[in-house]
C-alpha cells in the first residue's frame, strides 16, 4: 500500500507540536509528513513584548524548524490559501508567489490567527500590530525613533505628540506590551537630556470593563496598581473612533495628539478556515472533542483557528486561543491521526489548566500557577520559568537566559536598526488577507489540475 500522506498546515505551537509527535510515534518510512510553514521558525509568541522592548533579541524567540525537527518532515515555505476537501488537495502559495497543489490523505489545519480589526477609519493605515516577529522589531524601531525625533525637534506640539503612546487591548498581549515598552522609554529618557520625562505618556485602553478578567479580581487589581504606579493611564470601556497619523480619537470623545498606536485588541481565526465552507463558532471552525471536522474525511483542525470543545467546563464552552492549549492539542491530534490510520478509536482533548502568567517587565509580574495567586518577584520567577521551560531547543533556552541576564546587568539598549527607512510597518503591510481563495476559486483550481492530468 502507498504510504499515507499527512499534511500539517501552520508552524505555531499546535502545528509543530503535532509534527514532532508524529515523527516520534510513526516509524521511519511508514508515512510521508509535510509541513506548510510561512517562516522557517516557530515563533514563541508570549515573549514578543520583550522583543519589542529590547529585552530579548528576535533570534532568541524564533526556534528553527530545521534544528528542532528530525529531518523526516518535508517543509514547504509558504501558506495555504485554500483546501479542496473533496479532491483532498491543499492549495499553497509559496513565499516566492508560486502556487502549488499539495495532495493529502490526512490534513491537520493549524493556520493560527490574524489580528482582529474593525471598520475604524485610519486603523490599518496608522496602527501597528504585535502578532509577528517583524512587527515587534518595527515597533521597537518606531518607539525609539519617536524619542530621537522628539529630542531633535524645536516644535513643542510635535514633541508632545511624539511622546504620547497608545496601546489598544487590555488582554495579556496589550498589557504586557504597554508595560514592557513603558519601561523601555522610562529607562531610555535618561539618555535624552533635552526631553522632559513627564511628557512621555503611555495609554492602555480597552472596551471591556476589566483589565485581564481571566486573572480574577485580586490579580487584576494588582496588575492595575503596577501600571498606575508606572504612570500608565488605563481607560476601560473605551476604544478608538478614528486613527490618524498624528492624532487618535477615542470613543468617549477625547482626541489625543499621538503618532504611536499599537493595536492588540484580540485575534480572529485565519481566513483559510472560511474556505472550508463548514460550520464555524465565532469565526473558528467547529470540531469534535477529538478535533476532526464533522462531515469532512481526514480533516483535523486545532489551535486558534478551531473551536475545540472545553470538556472541563459547561456545555458549549470552547478552549481559548492560548499557547498552553495549542501545544497540548497538537500532541493529542497527532495521537488521533495515528489512531485513524490504524482504525483505532480516537480520544477527546481534555486538559488541566496550569494557570496564568503575566510578565510586566523588571521584577513586576502577576501569576496564578495551579490556582495560587502570586505577585512581584515570585510571580516573575514563575512567569519566566514557565516561558523558559516551554522553549523547545537548547540554543533557544540559552539565548533567552543569556538575554535576561545581560539585560538585568547592563540594562536596555536604545539602538534603531533601520527598518523604518524602508516602510512604516503598519497593520496594512502585515495582514495579507486578500490572498485566500473562495470555494468557487478552489474548485476551479482543482478542475484545472485534473484537466491537465
Amino acid at each position: 500500500m502507498a504510504r499515507p500522506r499527512i499534511l500539517v498546515v501552520g508552524a505555531g505551537f499546535a502545528g509543530v507540536g503535532c509534527v514532532r509527535r508524529l515523527e516520534r510515534r510513526i516509524p521511519p518510512g511508514r508515512a510521508d509528513i509535510t509541513l506548510v510553514a510561512p517562516f522557517s521558525y516557530q515563533l514563541y509568541l508570549p515573549l514578543l513584548p520583550q522583543v519589542a522592548s529590547g529585552v530579548l533579541t528576535p533570534q532568541s524567540v524564533a526556534v528553527s524548524l530545521r534544528r528542532s525537527q528530525k529531518h523526516r518532515t518535508r517543509i514547504i515555505p509558504g501558506g495555504a490559501i485554500g483546501v479542496d476537501t473533496q479532491a483532498k488537495i491543499c492549495i499553497v502559495q509559496k513565499v516566492n508567489g508560486e502556487i502549488v497543489h499539495e495532495p493529502y490523505d490526512i490534513i491537520v489545519l493549524t493556520p493560527g490567527s490574524i489580528t482582529r480589526t474593525f471598520d475604524i477609519p485610519g486603523l490599518t493605515e496608522n496602527a501597528r500590530g504585535m502578532k509577528t516577529l517583524a512587527e515587534a522589531a518595527y515597533i521597537r524601531d518606531h518607539v525609539i525613533s519617536q524619542l530621537d525625533l522628539a529630542d531633535a525637534s524645536t516644535d513643542e506640539e510635535e514633541r508632545a505628540s511624539r511622546l504620547q503612546f497608545v496601546v489598544v487591548g487590555g488582554g495579556y498581549a496589550g498589557t504586557e506590551t504597554a508595560a514592557c515598552l513603558q519601561r523601555l522609554t522610562h529607562n531610555a529618557v535618561k539618555h535624552y537630556p533635552r526631553l522632559d520625562p513627564s511628557l512621555i505618556k503611555w495609554h492602555l485602553i480597552d472596551i471591556a470593563p476589566k483589565l485581564m478578567p481571566e486573572l480574577g479580581d485580586e490579580l487584576g487589581k494588582a496588575a492595575m496598581k503596577v501600571l498606575e504606579r508606572r504612570g500608565i493611564d488605563v481607560s476601560l470601556g473605551v476604544s478608538i473612533a478614528e486613527a490618524g497619523p498624528e492624532k487618535v480619537t477615542f470613543t468617549d470623545g477625547r482626541t489625543l495628539p499621538c503618532r504611536t498606536l499599537i493595536w492588540t485588541a484580540g485575534v480572529a481565526a485565519s481566513p483559510l478556515m472560511a474556505t472550508l465552507d463548514t460550520e464555524t463558532v465565532r469565526g473558528r471552525v467547529a470540531v469534535t472533542p477529538e478535533m476532526n471536522v464533522p462531515g469532512l474525511d481526514g480533516v483535523f483542525a486545532l489551535g486558534d483557528a478551531a473551536a475545540v470543545p472545553d470538556l472541563t467546563k459547561e456545555e458549549g464552552a470552547i478552549c481559548p486561543p492560548t499557547a498552553q492549549h495549542a501545544m497540548r492539542q497538537g500532541r493529542k491530534v497527532a495521537d488521533n491521526v495515528i489512531a485513524s490510520l490504524l482504525h483505532q478509536p480516537m480520544r477527546p482533548y481534555v486538559h488541566k489548566d496550569l494557570g496564568l502568567v503575566v510578565d510586566l517587565g523588571g521584577t513586576d509580574a502577576v501569576s496564578r500557577p495551579l490556582g495560587v495567586n502570586l505577585r512581584g518577584l515570585p510571580a516573575e520567577a514563575v512567569a519566566r520559568g514557565y516561558h523558559w521551560s516551554a522553549l523547545r531547543t537548547g540554543p533557544a533556552k540559552t539565548r533567552v537566559m543569556t538575554n535576561w541576564l545581560l539585560n538585568a546587568v547592563a540594562g536596555d539598549d536604545f539602538v534603531r536598526t533601520g527598518f523604518l527607512s524602508e516602510k512604516s510597518g503598519t497593520l496594512r503591510e502585515f495582514e495579507h488577507t486578500d490572498v485566500y481563495l473562495t470555494p468557487e476559486q478552489i474548485r476551479e483550481h482543482t478542475a484545472a489540475l485534473h484537466g491537465v492530468h
